[in-house]
């Protein structure tokens, strides 16, 4: 008797090749619509899965496989004689080998001007049926829902005239997280559209962009996910011009990189190191951007990433080139530039598509036996409820240094303080346990620089020992969110030195 191989596939790569492996091999094809039509015309011999089933496909093709003569053929275990007997008494040959793929729900939810319609179209139901009933009998039966697969199990039909138990195994894992991944992304669609904000339970999926060679330190193991339909403007999606494999740490610091220059607008160029910015510039250039970036903190620049939001040019690329730096990321590289900067084999050079869609993702963070979900902090300026409490109200320079300090301070780690003019920053104090004492670093930091210069703190002061500490380092102004118990001895000390403050009503802690 032949053995059965039942075929239906939306991803029809390699299948005819298949198909004629498997007839080789011995097996009869059973098959359903576009995948029979796929077969027949490229002279395959098929089995219409009606002539299987008895019954036509109905209510267009939603209904065809959903029927006992199928799912009886892929889960009766071949060993057990009850089952034996129940197939021969109702006319079911069992089938042995299965090949699905599944309606391409994902690819569809993908188009822009994809209506609820269409999505709600290319949800399968039969595939995923015959996929669980099949992984769930894989000591009898062989399931395959990816192409890359075909070749390793036409190989060990050949060689042995079977698969091995072994290979089943590993086929039916990997259908089961292929399922549970296609489910993942249909929840999260529907989720999002009932406008569900804190569901039950919560399922994501994440797709294996690369396997890492550790994770922070060489005894972690570590890989690195991509999220399917991700924000096309992130580490994630970006593409990888020249130099060595990314690291771990490389891609944690690039991400901060990548989130803090989306803050700008204008030429902006920002150094990143150990997930805290060293360096931020701003300027009519790039160039200009970049060299303010450096001349803040040319010290820990050094191994840094830097991330640039225009194309780096040649002039650009000259100053880059003699700093020791781990990655460059950019919208693109002039062909002077990259000639200029490949020259160093090992650093890393990244494009990343400015102008691609920015979607709002939640922030997921493991800690052990959970998960805490928070919104991204996208938090501006624009939406602050933005006071001055003190008796001077900035200047135009004072309040230019300001927004740029309150766009840099977001991304500090807590607790935060940075020091700004209105084109770069100055001092950042990174992580503190107390606020005086990160103000200490990035006043410290600064130098002769705080001379007029502006201070921001990513969460309000509880004590006026910060203010004094800027004041008698010579910054004239100061935005925080405010809030404290104590912000009138805050505003009072500000008063005594002259300094204008801003409140701006919203903290942004960062851990």
């Amino acid at each position: 008797m032949s053995k059965r191989a039942l075929l239906s596939v939306s991803d029809k790569t390699g299948i005819v090749e298949f198909a004629r492996g498997l007839k080789e091999a011995g097996f009869e094809i059973i098959s359903t619509g576009g995948t029979k039509k796929t077969l027949v015309d490229n002279g395959v011999e098929v089995i219409g899965i009606s002539d299987v089933t008895g019954f036509p496909e109905i209510l267009d093709g939603r209904v065809k496989t959903l029927h006992p003569n199928v799912h009886g053929a892929l889960l009766a275990r071949q060993d057990d004689k009850s089952h034996k007997e129940q197939l021969e008494e109702h006319g079911i040959m069992p089938i042995s080998l299965v090949c699905v793929n599944l309606y391409p729900f994902q690819q569809t939810i993908a188009k822009r001007d994809v209506s609820v319609d269409d999505a709600i179209e290319n949800i399968d139901i039969g595939g995923p049926t015959m996929l669980r009933s099949s992984a769930k009998n894989h000591d009898y039966v062989t399931v395959i829902t990816d192409p890359k697969d075909y070749s390793n199990v036409l190989a060990e039909l050949f060689q042995n005239g079977e698969v091995s138990q072994t290979t089943r195994r590993k086929l039916a894992a990997k259908v089961f997280r292929h399922t549970a991944a296609y489910d993942a992304v249909i929840s999260e669609y529907m989720t999002a559209l009932a406008e569900e904000e804190n569901p039950e339970s919560l399922t994501v999926t994440y797709e294996l962009k690369q396997s890492l060679r550790y994770g922070e330190n060489p005894h972690q193991k570590a890989a690195f996910y991509k999220k399917p339909l991700g924000s096309a403007f992130s580490i994630a999606y970006a593409k990888q011009l020249h130099g060595k494999e990314l690291s771990y740490n490389n891609i944690n610091d690039a991400d901060a990189a990548i989130q803090l220059v989306k803050e700008f607008s204008e030429p902006a160029a920002v150094a990143i190191k150990h997930m805290n910015p060293c360096g931020v510039g701003t300027g009519t250039t790039i160039f200009e951007a970049f060299r303010k970036a450096y001349e803040a903190d040319e010290t820990s620049i050094f191994g840094g990433i830097i991330a640039l939001n225009r194309e780096v040019d040649k002039e650009t690329a000259e100053l880059l080139k003699d700093i020791f730096l781990e990655i460059i990321i950019a919208p693109g590289f002039t062909e002077d530039a990259f000639e200029i900067l490949t020259v160093k084999k090992n650093i890393r050079l990244l494009a990343i598509d400015f102008n691609g869609e920015k979607k709002s993702e939640k922030k997921l963070t493991s800690i052990e036996g959970g998960l805490l979900v928070q919104d991204m902090d996208t938090y501006g300026l624009e939406q602050a409820n933005i006071t001055v409490p003190t008796e001077r109200r900035p200047t135009d320079a004072e309040w230019a240094a300001l927004k740029l300090g309150w766009k840099v301070v977001k991304h500090v780690k807590s607790n935060a303080i940075v020091v700004s003019s209105d084109s770069m920053t100055l001092g950042v104090g990174a992580g503190q346990m107390n606020r005086v004492g990160a103000a200490k670093i990035a006043l410290e930091q600064a130098g002769d620089r705080t001379k007029g210069a502006a201070l921001a703190s990513d969460a309000f002061f509880p004590m006026d020992d910060t203010v004094e500490a800027a004041a008698k380092a010579g910054i004239t102004a100061i935005i925080q969110p405010g809030g404290s118990v104590r912000d009138e001895d805050s505003i009072r000390k500000a008063d005594e030195y002259g300094i204008a403050m801003v409140f701006t009503g919203i903290r942004h802690f960062k851990h």
